[in-house]
């Protein structure tokens, strides 16, 4: 289950967004509105996993596929990002620090 008001509070707080338009951006066609929650999302959410999972898997992978960490926080954007691509995608885990050891 989606908990919205979480997300609002920890991904929109510099802006005012309603529970229902990001519902009518989850359903809708526009990929830069799809953009721009992804990456709220990918970056500020504590549960970023169970989040992205809003997203359709068509979307979503889409969505991770074309996602470039930007270079101010680039070492946390990526760590996200390849946790969501070996989450989501079953690509390989490229933080070594995670990766387990035989």
């Amino acid at each position: 289950m989606a908990n919205y008001d979480r997300i609002i509070r920890e991904c929109f707080w510099d802006s005012n967004i309603a529970k229902e338009e990001l519902q009518k951006i989850l359903a809708g066609d526009d990929l830069r509105k799809k953009k721009q929650l992804f990456e709220k999302i990918l970056l500020n959410s504590s549960h970023y996993l169970l989040d992205l999972q809003l997203f359709s898997h068509k979307d979503l992978r889409l969505l991770i596929e074309e996602y470039r960490p930007p270079s101010f926080n680039y070492d946390h954007a990526f760590r996200r990002k390849n946790i969501s691509e070996v989450f989501f995608l079953d690509k390989e885990l490229k933080i070594g620090e995670l990766k387990w050891t035989a």
